[in-house]
């Protein structure tokens, strides 16, 4: 009878361990998932006035970021800022960023990766199209790494 109130006692303390544990990382993955949110909300508002050095803070500030569409596949930060600086030269030329229909999926403690679509309201189109964004988590805060854009209005135009 001891032995069956031992092993009880066993099994109640590993059941309350995990389910603290598991408590843990619903709330880590909840912050997490709020601060790759919360880059997302900067980057829009940089956008929607005309910031694109701020919209790029977003990014990691490396070589290895990598930027992927339809033209190929863009490799560096400097790169990446510069071909959103000839591709946008002005505020009135970058439109009015939205995003919507985000997933964001954290995956573990410093990698996560966000599906969603983006509009731009731009005459004389409204370009739009989806994206998936590979994210990961650094000292200085949750960087994208890999962006992954795909404008609709060139497939529809196809």
């Amino acid at each position: 009878m001891k032995r069956a109130f031992g092993w009880a006692a066993v099994l109640l303390a590993v059941g309350a361990m995990w389910m603290a544990s598991s408590r843990r990382t619903v709330a880590a993955n909840a912050k997490d998932e709020a601060a790759v949110r919360k880059v997302l909300d900067d980057q829009v508002v940089a956008w929607n006035r005309g910031d694109i050095d701020t919209f790029m803070t977003g990014y990691w500030n490396s070589d290895k970021v990598q930027f992927v569409s339809g033209n190929g596949i863009t490799h560096g930060y400097a790169d990446v800022l510069e071909r959103y600086k000839k591709r946008f030269p002005n505020q009135a030329a970058m439109g009015q960023l939205s995003f919507t229909g985000l997933e964001i999926h954290v995956d573990c403690a410093d990698s996560a990766y966000v599906i969603g679509q983006f509009h731009l309201v731009l005459a004389p189109d409204n370009p739009a199209g989806y994206f998936t964004l590979n994210f990961k988590k650094f000292a200085d805060g949750w960087k994208i790494v890999v962006d992954h854009t795909s404008n609709t209005m060139a497939a529809k135009a196809s």
